[in-house]
């Protein structure tokens, strides 16, 4: 008899030879939707020429003296341009290669446990190598790049590739596991909903206790953007983030858990939500209904069941996304924010109706890359690296840095300890809670 662990492998296999079959089938894949409104969106920003294959990347953001930097510094940049990827019109297939493609070299992770201020726990996983010691070739004073993965808490080797192309580049990379997620303990009857950023707000802190002279920097993959795109609106001027950016991010929580999702994608991430879910059946049974739960056919149900009707706090799934939505305090944001989609991601859904231009347009924090092709986290290229949107990601970090010191200097400010961010502060208190490192 297979074990839980065979079954999951077994499932995943399936589907990846259904979605190739799919794909074959149909021969080209186009974005849901009307044609129309995508090649409307298209049109509107600044023109990039991007990896031959992909069409023209177009940046869309409100005129000011670092979205021209931005606009300068992406131009000049080989980030944008690269290899021919074979199937640009197959959107599953790129976000598949993504996922399922281990990353090169395999990378050596050192995780750290941190004890939150209700007792639960969070994983904080340092990329040490095959370099060395934490921070590669980093030193004291380089920036912390935080990771955050998809809601799902799967890591998957497009996320860890990212890590490693920044390890390459002086970055000090680290992947923040919610509690329960990527085999972090569960030491409380409770799970961190969508959009409440409490716990990656003690794991900021924690970081800039522990690393107080570099800059923070965070990076986003897939839902996962839900959780910071919420922080840096509750946070607003006090996020501690110098910048952040966003891989096809999901901007609206209810209507993308609402709207009818691929099957192909969403019952692999329903199979692996429930195996991690089922080791921690005894503790969470006093918080909700481990039938309802495991007996969830959707991730909506799933998502329901987890945080909408628990024993002790029932509330309901429209007071639930009152609180969880990622941009709810959007306005509030006050750290730039690069976030990079493609017009025929499968997952996200049509742009007319997923994206929030306005918001691109009004705020000054806010950078929309747009891509007619790339599929979900996908961006693939042939060349070393293979995500082309890696490379602009980092590009656009390095630009930042640039921008910040020019300012710096414009203004006769003295060089502070960070590029981004304010001046230092004493901590507030001595971090006494990490106990793994």
């Amino acid at each position: 008899m297979l074990s839980p662990e065979g079954l999951v492998a077994a499932a995943t296999v399936l589907v990846v030879l259904g979605l190739l079959a799919w794909c074959l089938w149909e021969g080209r894949l186009e974005v849901p939707g009307d044609l129309a409104e995508k090649e409307e969106e298209e049109e509107e920003g600044i023109p990039f020429m991007a990896e031959e294959g992909s069409g023209r990347c177009r940046l869309l953001c409100k005129p000011s003296a670092l979205a021209q930097h931005l606009v300068r510094s992406l131009g000049r940049s080989a980030a944008l341009r690269g290899g021919r990827w074979p199937w640009p019109r197959w959107p599953q297939l790129q976000m598949l290669q993504q996922l399922l493609q281990p990353p090169e070299p395999e990378p050596v992770v050192a995780r750290e446990l941190l004890q939150l201020s209700d007792a639960g726990l969070v994983a904080l996983d340092w990329l040490v190598g095959p370099w060395g010691a934490v921070g590669g070739s980093g030193g004291v004073s380089s920036p912390v790049l935080l990771l955050i993965p998809n809601a799902a808490g799967k890591v998957t080797g497009g996320l860890l590739q990212l890590g490693l192309r920044a390890l390459e580049r002086g970055f000090i990379p680290v992947i923040f596991n919610r509690r329960g997620h990527n085999g972090c303990p569960l030491t409380t009857p409770r799970l961190q909903p969508f959009g409440d950023p409490g716990d990656l707000r003690e794991a900021v802190t924690y970081l800039r206790c522990r690393h107080p002279t570099a800059s923070l920097l965070a990076v986003s993959e897939g839902s996962g953007s839900g959780l910071l795109l919420a922080y840096l609106g509750e946070s607003g001027s006090s996020s501690r983030l110098a910048a952040a950016a966003c891989l096809s991010p999901i901007f609206r929580g209810r209507d993308w858990f609402e709207a009818a999702m691929p099957w192909l994608y969403e019952w692999p991430l329903l199979l692996h939500l429930k195996q991690g879910l089922s080791r921690y059946a005894g503790s969470l049974a006093e918080a909700v209904d481990m039938d309802r739960l495991l007996g969830s056919r959707s991730l909506r149900e799933l998502e329901e069941s987890l945080f909408c009707r628990t024993r002790s706090r029932p509330t309901s799934w429209e007071v639930y996304w009152e609180r969880n939505e990622p941009l709810r305090d959007a306005d509030e944001a006050a750290v730039p924010v690069l976030c990079l989609c493609s017009a025929d991601d499968p997952v996200r859904g049509p742009p007319a109706r997923s994206l929030p231009m306005e918001l691109f347009r009004s705020s000054p924090y806010f950078f929309l890359l747009l891509t007619p092709r790339g599929g979900h986290c996908g961006f693939p290229r042939r060349a070393p690296g293979r995500c082309w949107g890696h490379e602009a990601v980092l590009e656009y970090f390095r630009a930042m840095a640039e921008f910040l010191r020019t300012e710096e200097r414009r203004k006769g400010q003295p060089r502070l300890r960070r590029w981004g961010g304010p001046a230092v502060e004493p901590p507030v208190f001595t971090w006494q809670r990490s106990y793994t490192r």
